[in-house]
């Protein structure tokens, strides 16, 4: 089989701050910004991986999601807890020096772990986990 992995959703509750973030902190470019009934879906990606992108979307804007559960995905991504993504890149150091002075949530500082990778972790606008491990 020949398969890769086109685009992975992350939520977005600001998409003014998203841009912010994926587009103005990360570098990624914008490569569709589509609006409908109030909301923005928001795909961006690394220029050089144009097979590989990240759709910033509304949380919960599937029908099929009842109340309850959109304020449970509200809480759990106002603590951080609701979604994820693992970056990677050559200059882990310059990437997290850009991101603090962007004024991103730090997590962590980067660091070597037991496990053998180094990386660190902040927050997107939304809460998101992102952390970024460093290529060798």
């Amino acid at each position: 089989m020949d398969i890769t992995i086109h685009a992975s959703f992350l939520p977005h509750d600001d998409a003014d701050a998203a841009l912010g973030f994926y587009r103005d902190l990360l570098g990624f470019e914008v490569r569709k910004d589509v609006g409908f009934g109030g909301m923005r879906w928001i795909t961006v990606g690394p220029a050089d991986q144009p097979g590989t992108s990240i759709v910033l979307a509304p949380p919960a804007a599937d029908p099929g999601v009842t109340d309850d559960e959109r304020r449970t995905i509200t809480e759990m991504m106002a603590k951080g807890t609701y979604a994820a993504i693992l970056l990677a890149t050559a200059d882990l150091d310059g990437t997290f020096a850009r991101l603090a002075a962007g004024d991103a949530e730090i997590v962590q500082e980067p660091i070597e772990q037991p496990y053998g990778i180094r990386d660190c972790a902040v927050r997107d606008p939304a809460g998101n986990m992102v952390r970024i491990q460093e290529l060798r």
